[in-house]
């Protein structure tokens, strides 16, 4: 195809989701299996326009994947707003600790027995396949601020944390290739990618989303000033986080999430210390969390209205909220259409990679390793045995597992490499039909069960 065609191409496909947004969403599916079903549709077995290898595309498709995986990551922190002390955070460690490294052992159990792989190249499908997607976890994740359910909490949190900690699984495995059998240099690997760079990622990204978001904040209100450019100061931070991460040795990913964590956190000091007095008649609205008792404050850019006047901004409570919703608004536009490319890909790809060997894995991660590590994990914490089965459930694969994927092909993956390939493609494709077909109705079903409590 010319590049006429592919922006021809991208075109028409922007322009049928656009006008067609009120009809997909009385669809019981995800958005992301239509692209799927796009992808395949346009690829070799369907009209051929388009024709991707995705062993020799590694490098591009490596970079897109990172892009992708770290907006999300950063808009996904900024939606979480509780204290890190409330109990809907338990849930989040556990799925991004414990039951991540649950499911990459369980991975690379049967894909050794099952299918013959060597030790080091079943981990490593394991840690491909073991974080939860946020990108393509929308659909279960966190919808603002002020949500505070615990199964999308739980699921959301996870999902900012583990794609970052299950970096460290994946350059383990690299590493055993590498030296062919487990030895002294384990304690290297432990003591540089554990112990320094996950803490010293999350740090890093907390502190200087927090600084910066305050600073801003200041700014904006000292100032009056209307007209910033929040989407580049979206970016820049995005980027500081994620470059400063890397260059001390730390995760990327990590620092990206926190930094999004961090910025929120600007917002509830600001708001706390500058309540907007106009807003209620009350000092400040205050919400309380059913759960626990513990007391918020409503999300800043609940108090913006549409028109961003000088008045508006003189205070520092609607500053940061039209801070915060500026800079959400372009992390979900900028997530939309990376999710519209990259499934694109997946769908391109996967009919050409496609492997039923990964049907029978890919029923094992879904519907007995993932949901028993949720189960046995989450045993104890504040969360009802309904969103623990729907935690279990909502495991959903996509362009995280993509990124590791294209990552461990460009840094040494040498075994396997085709195999790993299409069944991790195939793994990825089968959680994005399974997880959107059943996602709507689940979470009817779920929102019907809150409300008649």
């Amino acid at each position: 195809m010319t590049f006429l065609a592919w922006m021809g191409v991208a075109g028409l496909l922007l322009l049928l989701m656009a006008l067609s947004s009120a009809f997909l969403r009385r669809l019981p599916i995800t958005t992301s299996a239509i692209y799927l079903a796009i992808g395949i549709l346009i690829g070799p077995v369907g009209l051929g326009w388009i024709e991707i290898n995705f062993i020799s595309s590694g490098i591009w498709i490596e970079h897109l994947t990172e892009i992708a995986v770290i907006v999300s990551l950063f808009v996904g922190g900024l939606k979480l707003r509780l204290p890190f002390r409330n109990a809907a955070w338990e849930a989040a460690y556990r799925l991004a600790g414990p039951v991540m490294v649950a499911s990459i052992a369980g991975v690379a159990v049967f894909s050794h027995f099952a299918f013959g792989f060597s030790w080091a190249s079943a981990f490593l499908l394991g840690a491909v396949l073991a974080p939860t997607d946020p990108v393509l976890a929308g659909t279960v994740s966190v919808n603002d601020a002020a949500d505070h359910d615990r199964m999308r909490y739980g699921l959301s949190g996870e999902a900012g944390f583990n794609d970052g900690a299950a970096f460290p699984f994946v350059i383990f495995a690299l590493m055993w290739m590498e030296y062919d059998r487990l030895g002294d240099w384990t304690v290297g690997w432990a003591l540089h990618r554990l112990v320094w760079a996950v803490p010293a990622g999350l740090l890093l990204g907390y502190w200087l989303g927090k600084g910066i978001g305050q600073f801003a904040i200041m700014l904006r209100a000292k100032y009056r000033d209307s007209e910033a450019p929040n989407d580049f100061l979206a970016m820049a931070l995005i980027a500081l986080a994620y470059v400063g991460a890397e260059s001390i040795g730390a995760w990327g990913f990590l620092a990206a999430f926190a930094a999004g964590v961090g910025f929120r956190r600007a917002e509830t000091k600001t708001v706390r210390e500058n309540p907007d007095i106009r807003h209620t008649p009350t000092p400040f609205e205050v919400r309380r969390d059913k759960a626990d008792h513990s007391q918020m404050h409503p999300p800043a850019e609940d108090l913006v209205d549409t028109a961003k006047t000088e008045e508006e901004l003189k205070h520092p409570a609607r500053a940061a909220g039209i801070v915060v919703s500026e800079v959400i608004s372009f992390g979900d536009t900028a997530e939309r259409l990376m999710e519209v490319m990259l499934v694109l890909v997946v769908g391109v790809c996967v009919a050409v990679y496609w492997d039923w060997r990964a049907v029978p894995l890919a029923a094992v991660l879904f519907l007995v390793i993932r949901p028993v590590a949720v189960l046995i994990f989450l045993a104890k914490t504040p969360t009802e045995m309904t969103q623990r089965l729907m935690m279990g459930w909502f495991g959903i694969r996509g362009i995280g597992s993509i990124y590791y994927l294209s990552y461990a092909m460009t840094h040494g993956l040498i075994d396997h490499l085709t195999d790993l390939a299409s069944m991790t493609l195939t793994v990825v494709a089968l959680s994005i039909v399974a997880h959107g077909i059943s996602s709507q109705p689940i979470l009817n079903y779920y929102e019907r069960r809150i409300s008649g409590q």
